[in-house]
């Protein structure tokens, strides 16, 4: 009897740790839109894998009366399972549980997941639902925060991180999704901020609502500090079970492949039509990034952020890479400090995860402007030219159109040690456009023109044809080939193929200084 009394006692605290802060705040939870910390992570990993860990730790407060209020988990759940059969380590914050807030103990639950997460070298994924620090605990909860960003630090670049902002994260509590390689937010039910709307308000006398100051669309749109904009608790989740299907377990390991079941050789003529005749006439990147990608699937990344650069992860001949292209619907695909910032990120995050560069230059330059300059747009452009020189990862490049001065550099060139660079018949590389270049070499000759504006045309046209084509970069080695538009997939692919076994290095050194 003694035994059997003992594995009862067992299940009604198993019951009573599950049951969180109980069904009145579970309830309240639902009312919002949300899914319980539980709930989620059952949704997330494949079934019956969880693994609970510290089910039942609790907080070591005993002022303001705190000893009286002791719930088994302590407003977070920690463990480890599947997700499409690959092991991850996570936890889930119980907003049911004391608002989710983080104490001593709690912040030590999820250390424990990250410590193990990364000498086992696997993702960890966090589900943040908290009001903050324990303002009970005071500076223990403080201290809870920096072990936790520490392990963040430690992990990056090791094994990748996600963050998925399913509720508030305020004050200190933003820093360990910042310091992760993703973040997705949750419209309408999520934000982020350091200080609240109350605050800002008593400090600088604006007003402004929580969702208008870090909701989902503020920090996707207009911050740049996520990555994804998801409709609901559940959809944030797919996202995360589709993006780490892009990733690898660490940075020793590759993303593993799928089976592809598109056509490796196949060619698509209307990417022969893609670029216009007109220079000056935009057109849709994404047309050709979709037409070459194995079932036309592209998981974009900062959708909504920079439109003149696009991000986003897709797969060649089953092989995951890592795309990169200027947009020339906006601004003309021009790089300007947000675009220079989010294509730099991407690029050092798909490096450090063995995950290969695809770059789809169509760029006329840098944005000019004083706002730009003034921002720094010399220290955040030479953020690219960084990020590009280090990555040691198969790196191929495709330019569609533009590339002049210095957007050409950087925007993956041969001379950053680009694997292969390829260039279509419309591609234009040059110092400058070739309207610029010709009243420049050519201002004498067309001011002492009888007809300077039909003499400016000429030779700008003789300028674009000699100078600005392909051919003449094909000429230097700058460009490996210039192909058929129709024969972007298969070329891209070939290239991947024969990059699969590359090994490069870059001078040993404790760590680089790059333009932050």
């Amino acid at each position: 009897m003694e035994i059997e009394a003992k594995i009862k006692e067992l299940e009604k605290r198993n019951r009573e740790a599950e049951l969180g802060g109980g069904q009145k705040r579970i309830d309240q939870q639902h009312a919002k839109g949300k899914m319980t910390a539980r709930e989620r992570l059952d949704y997330l990993l494949d079934k019956g894998s969880f693994q609970e860990i510290d089910k039942f730790v609790v907080h070591r407060c005993h002022d303001f009366g705190m000893e009286k209020k002791k719930i088994a988990g302590d407003g977070v759940v920690t463990g480890h399972g599947t997700i499409n059969g690959r092991p991850v380590f996570l936890f889930s914050q119980d907003f049911t549980v004391f608002g989710g807030s983080l104490s001593g103990m709690f912040s030590q639950k999820v250390c424990k997941v990250m410590d193990l997460a990364l000498k086992n070298g696997t993702p960890m994924i966090g589900l943040d639902d908290s009001g903050g620090a324990r303002i009970q605990e005071g500076v223990e909860s403080l201290g809870g925060y920096g072990e936790i960003f520490k392990r963040n630090v430690w992990s990056s670049g090791v094994i990748p991180q996600i963050s998925v902002i399913m509720g508030p994260c305020a004050g200190g509590a933003v820093y360990s999704p910042a310091l992760t390689d993703f973040i997705i937010m949750v419209k309408k039910t999520s934000n982020m901020f350091i200080t609240g709307p109350q605050v800002i308000k008593e400090v600088t006398f604006e007003e402004v609502t929580a969702e208008e100051l870090g909701g989902a669309m503020s920090h996707n749109r207009r911050s740049g500090v996520a990555h994804f904009a998801e409709d609901s608790d559940q959809a944030a989740l797919d996202r995360v079970k589709e993006l780490l299907g892009y990733l690898p377990q660490n940075f020793r390991e590759k993303t593993p492949p799928i089976e592809c079941t598109d056509d490796q050789d196949r060619t698509d003529k209307s990417l022969n039509k893609v670029v216009p005749a007109n220079p000056r006439l935009p057109y849709d990147m994404k047309e050709i990034i979709r037409t070459v990608l194995d079932n036309n699937q592209f998981l974009e990344v900062h959708k909504y952020y920079a439109n003149n650069m696009i991000v986003g992860f897709g797969r060649l001949n089953g092989l995951a890479v890592g795309i990169i292209a200027n947009q020339p619907k906006f601004l003309a695909g021009c790089l300007d400090i947000n675009a220079s910032m989010k294509c730099a990120r991407f690029v050092r995050t798909c490096d450090s995860f063995n995950i290969p560069l695809v770059t789809f230059v169509d760029v006329p330059g840098y944005l000019p402007g004083v706002n730009q300059e003034y921002g720094g747009i010399i220290k955040h452009g030479a953020k690219i030219i960084y990020s590009y020189c280090e990555a040691t990862v198969p790196k191929i490049t495709i330019v569609t159109r533009k590339a002049y001065g210095g957007a050409y550099l950087a925007m993956s060139c041969k001379h950053f040690d680009g694997d292969t660079n390829y260039a279509y018949p419309t591609a234009e590389i040059a110092v400058m456009g070739p309207d610029g270049a010709a009243n420049i070499i050519f201002r004498k000759e067309i001011a002492d023109s009888d007809d300077p504006d039909a003499t400016r045309a000429r030779l700008i046209e003789e300028y674009r044809n000699n100078f600005a084509s392909p051919f003449k970069a094909a000429e230097l080695g700058y460009i490996d080939d210039i192909i058929f538009p129709e024969n972007t997939r298969p070329r891209l692919i070939n290239a991947l193929m024969t990059l699969q076994n590359k090994r490069a290095t870059i001078p040993k050194r404790r760590h680089g200084n790059s333009p932050l």
